[in-house]
């Protein structure tokens, strides 16, 4: 090979320098010649590994690498360039051996600026590197290189004996999967596993995985381990997180053996056997944490999208206000009209600001039943193909047994999903401002099981409604107002319970017809309210949760369609039998008078 360092002499002026990247003595010979003729400075390397241990020492002008290296191939190369932020700026020339349809897409997708064939004229290689000189560092537009993230990928191996780890590393192939996958440019930890991985903020923080890969056996402990990483990830979800994917890797036999559905019950994403190839196996790894990453790229895009909506309606809604100040001397009814519409657009923006909440755990609802539900059909399938090769029916009654109990399993996965299309129908009839008659203990039902996923097994609610079941108002009494008060309450309960562990608490929720009024209240035990904050509360855009999990809107919101139903709400401290904290009680009281038809909310509509 050359040596590893030969440059043209310089001129008087500083000449550029160019980092080539070629295998082939004979071939790196050439190009060598051709360079140090047009003036170049040229460092020639025969692998990527050398490349990438001599880049930033150098910091060249421009890199020419070959397609085809040792080791580390010349598209990996090209990744690990990019994702560097010290030479994500270099242009890349990508040498093939010869052009070939693909060859552009392929040069490309690895972060290369430009490709060309090995057979090419002198003249032209010279003419497409000066090119790319010309053009030098604003080639890269700053939306593509934020694009380059390095995947975080952690491997968790079963826990093993020495004498068997001394064994596995005899028999251990020549490139293993942490190799391969940190060649193509991702960041990849080797741990073992322990429950102690459970533990801690590094599964959730800004540094957390994109993928988990795990190594699975056949006992319970296994099953166990998966079903903590999953009640993880929903913490992490539940948060306003996007969870780490998890891969597992079973043995061969029992994966083709044995139904996989326990795995997928227990929450794994992806399963694989034993003896799929690396290069397959790295594949399914890289696109799940590919995925991941798009999710979490689209979810912070969405923040900011909703952030910069909410601070472009507030301008806007000052505006309005503003100038209806300097307009107090105008017609009554256009002033009315013109707040009626501000208020319409805060409504509807803290709509759209909730909305990547409720898809995020409806999303989770559906994902479950449905996973565990198609594994299933995998296995009803096998067993009716096995009944099948059966002589009698006596043999086959142990697989009849079998596929009913899968059976029963999917229809129990399909009702979840149906039972939640219903609620998410029932609340869309729902939002409406319109007076019309509300069946209280349904609606409840449905703002209950559209909060699902945010309330959890470990809260317990419990109801005393003793007002009658039917009541004339608008829909947004029960979809707006009290499902925001029940979701601020399951947000307090938070606050108090052990950080990665269950919420746990009491929601009590009653209501009364006294003194011509419909009175409902909402207690928690969760830590209270302030007596300073209670007033505020109602105040648009003031909110007592982190930034980027509260709009501030929420009770606000509740005020004013309160207002138009002439109500009140008041907040004092719940004071629950048995209770783990003071607690809030919210009292939503709206005036009526009774008709055939029940009790009907004066007021009017917004």
């Amino acid at each position: 090979m050359l040596s590893s360092d030969l440059k043209a002499p310089l001129g008087a002026t500083e000449t550029a320098r160019v980092l080539l990247v070629e295998p082939d003595d004979a071939h790196a010979q050439r190009i060598w010649r051709v360079l140090l003729k047009e003036g170049f400075t040229v460092t020639c390397l025969g692998s990527g590994e050398a490349a990438l241990g001599t880049v930033e020492d150098l910091m060249p002008d421009l890199v020419v690498v070959c397609s085809e290296l040792p080791g580390m191939t010349g598209g990996q190369l090209a990744r690990r360039l990019r994702l560097d932020a010290l030479t994500r700026t270099i242009p890349i020339l990508m040498l093939t051996e010869d052009a070939f349809p693909g060859g552009e897409r392929e040069g490309l997708e690895s972060g290369a600026d430009a490709y060309i064939s090995k057979s090419a004229h002198p003249d032209l290689l010279v003419l497409r590197m000066r090119a790319l000189l010309r053009e030098g560092p604003e080639l890269l537009q700053v939306d593509e290189a934020s694009r380059f993230r390095r995947a975080r990928i952690v491997i968790v191996n079963s826990p093993r004996e020495e004498e068997e780890d001394e064994e596995i590393t005899e028999d251990a192939p020549e490139t293993t999967l942490g190799e391969l996958l940190w060649r193509d440019g991702h960041t990849v930890t080797s741990i073992e596993r322990s429950d102690d991985l459970i533990d801690g903020g590094w599964l959730r923080g800004a540094d957390g995985p994109d993928c988990l890969v795990l190594e699975l056996g056949s006992g319970d402990e296994d099953l166990k381990f998966c079903r903590l990483l999953d009640a993880r990830r929903q913490a992490v979800l539940e948060a306003g997180g996007i969870p780490f994917r998890t891969l597992g890797i079973v043995e061969a036999s029992r994966f083709r053996r044995q139904s996989s559905g326990e795995f997928f019950e227990a929450g794994i994403d992806d399963l694989v056997p034993s003896d799929i190839a690396i290069e397959a196996l790295a594949m399914r790894i890289r696109t799940l944490a590919q995925r991941r990453m798009a999710q979490d790229e689209f979810r912070q895009q969405e923040i900011e999208r909703q952030q910069n909506a909410l601070t472009l309606e507030a301008a806007r809604a000052k505006a309005e206000m503003a100038e209806a100040l300097a307009q107090a001397n105008m017609e009554l009814a256009r002033t009315n009209e013109q707040l009626i519409q501000a208020q319409s657009k805060l409504v509807q923006t803290a709509k759209m600001a909730s909305l990547g909440e409720l898809v995020a755990g409806i999303a989770h609802e559906i994902n479950n039943p449905l996973a565990f539900t198609i594994a299933h059909a995998d296995t009803v399938e096998r067993t009716l193909k096995r009944l099948q090769t059966l002589g009698s029916p006596e043999d086959g009654a142990p697989l009849m047994q079998k596929g009913i109990s899968r059976l029963e399993s999917m229809k129990l996965g399909l009702q979840r999903i149906q039972n939640l299309v219903l609620s998410l129908r029932r609340f869309s009839r729902l939002d409406e401002s319109s007076f019309q008659t509300v069946d209280v203990p349904g609606a409840l039902e449905t703002a209950l099981a559209l909060l699902g996923h945010k309330l959890g097994p470990d809260i317990k609610i419990e109801k005393d409604l003793q007002a009658p079941a039917h009541l004339v108002c608008q829909p947004a009494f029960l979809n707006q107002v009290v499902m925001n008060i029940i979701s601020n309450a399951a947000d307090a309960l938070a606050d108090i319970s052990p950080e990665g562990g269950p919420v746990q608490g009491r929601i009590v929720i009653k209501s009364r017809l006294e003194n011509g009024r419909y009175d409902m209240t909402i207690s928690d035990d969760g830590p209270g309210l302030l007596m300073e904050l209670r007033n505020r509360v109602f105040d648009p855009f003031f909110t007592t949760k982190p930034v980027g999990t509260g709009t501030g809107l929420g009770l606000a919101i509740a005020y004013s369609v309160m207002e138009a139903h002439d109500g009140i709400i008041e907040i004092t401290d719940a004071h629950l039998p048995d209770g783990r904290g003071i607690g809030a009680c919210f009292r939503l009281s709206l005036p009526v008078t009774m008709t055939e038809d029940g009790p009907v909310a004066t007021g009017r509509s917004v």
